[in-house]
């Protein structure tokens, strides 16, 4: 099945590429922008974060980013500095490489970041089967394989579940460190991966059933082995961010401090702003207050998020006698998503591996589906109401139904992706879901 989901993987990704297209061409102004672009991003549905930082960001100057620039008090960045983690800069940086202008930027942009896409459909198909198509064929593709840089984070978070999976001829120590790499790695791109450290090491602690074991037979808690995904994980964190910080220090900051500063507005997507915001009043204390609260409650509750999937992670051990990581895994991406305050379309992206892995039903994911379609299509033409004197309260519905929607159903595969049966194949997983039994005792070493 892995050599399927690419053929057809890659002609979604040609699709993605031409609706990504109709934004960019000739003419360029004298900066290498389409002129066509700022008429038809939102009506056409054609904006990408790609094409639209080709300005702004010193890319169209070739610019190696971070080593210069910074932040300016009022959050915009100057000299080279980008909003995200250095690996997606470097990527940015080598996209720009030979391009002019920002249909080649696009271009570009999209041959590099096309077989991280080509290689997270075969791991998928390899592990799940053909509910991988849901990653090569679904419509999250179409509309956002080219609308950030968000492949080749997906790529590692897949590539570390695909080790600890089906790599069983390694010890699971060797599996967990070599993930926690990858984890690494993905979070010196999008951060996001980061969060499945603790869910991976939790699993190499307590340990996996050799075939054919009892699973209530007591096992030795592996500790160091545990200790060692985790200092991997952050060692790598550190050998990737250590010479940026080191060359451009400023610059490098910039990009956390960018994050730092992004507040809940109408481009976020988020559940603060649509159901917050209205709360308070339209003045600029009114603002600032409103802010206030996010900055304060959207942390507390993704941190709670992360508690409580632990926690249920290992009730369902306590049962099963095995950690369920990639279950954890994805019910704390769903704490983050509902609770962060952003929310931009793409991040569909982290979530459908998730949907493809474990055994959730399909008629939630179709309605997750159309949810995120009301958001990837519905804001934009809201943003084009508004730009354009038309009416927005179709679109206004449309998106309020894509933001609730999709929230609810993230609360849903929250405590749903805990207790779902996987469908990665050859795993300690699938080997002893079929009889679980309760574990009787579990020792330190």
């Amino acid at each position: 099945m892995g050599l399927i989901a690419v053929l057809v993987c890659a002609v979604t990704l040609l699709v993605a590429y031409f609706n990504k297209a109709r934004c960019a061409g000739a003419p360029f102004n004298e900066f290498g922008r389409s002129t066509i672009f700022d008429s038809v991003k939102d009506s056409n549905v054609c904006y990408s974060d790609i094409q639209f930082l080709w300005l702004g960001r010193d890319i169209n100057e070739h610019i190696f980013p971070y080593l210069t620039g910074g932040i300016t008090p009022d959050g915009a960045l100057t000299g080279g500095a980008v909003e995200y983690p250095v690996l997606s800069g470097l990527f940015m940086w080598l996209g720009a490489i030979g391009a002019h202008d920002d249909a080649a930027f696009l271009l570009h942009s999209a041959l590099l970041l096309a077989p991280f896409a080509l290689l997270t459909a075969y791991m998928l198909g390899r592990m799940g089967g053909r509910a991988a198509l849901l990653w090569a064929a679904g419509p999250p593709l179409i509309l956002y394989a080219f609308h950030n840089w968000e492949l080749p984070v997906v790529c590692t978070a897949v590539g570390a579940a695909y080790i600890v999976s089906t790599m069983t001829r390694y010890s699971l120590r060797a599996r967990g460190i070599a993930a926690a790499v990858l984890l690494g790695i993905g979070f010196c791109l999008k951060l996001y991966p980061g969060i499945f450290v603790l869910p991976l090491l939790l699993y190499v602690l307590v340990g996996e059933p050799r075939p054919g074991e009892d699973a209530r037979v007591p096992r030795r808690f592996d500790v160091r082995g545990a200790l060692l995904v985790a200092g991997t994980a952050i060692v790598t964190v550190i050998a990737v961010n250590l010479p940026f910080a080191l060359a451009g220090y400023e610059g490098w900051r910039a990009s956390i401090t960018f994050q730092q500063l992004r507040q809940a507005d109408i481009t976020t997507n988020s559940i603060w702003y649509w159901g917050l915001r209205p709360v308070f009043g339209n003045t600029a204390a009114d603002e600032a207050n409103f802010q206030d609260v996010v900055s304060a409650a959207s942390p507390l509750l993704i941190v709670l998020a992360f508690a409580v999937a632990g926690w249920l992670g290992w009730r369902q051990f306590a049962i099963t006698g095995l950690y369920p990581w990639i279950g954890v895994s994805g019910a704390m991406l769903c704490g983050f998503l509902l609770f962060h305050k952003v929310h931009s379309p793409q991040y569909t992206l982290w979530l459908i591996p998730f949907l493809v892995l474990l055994e959730v039903p399909w008629t939630l994911v179709g309605v997750y589906l159309l949810a995120d379609a009301a958001i990837g299509i519905g804001v934009f033409r809201y943003f084009y109401a508004l730009g354009s004197g038309h009416a927005p309260e179709l679109a206004e519905n449309v998106v309020q139904f894509g933001v609730w929607g999709r929230a609810v159903l993230l609360l849903v595969f929250f405590f749903l992706f805990i207790r779902a049966r996987p469908r990665v194949r050859d795993s300690a997983a699938t080997r002893f879901e079929e009889n679980p039994a309760p574990v009787l005792a579990y020792s330190a070493l």
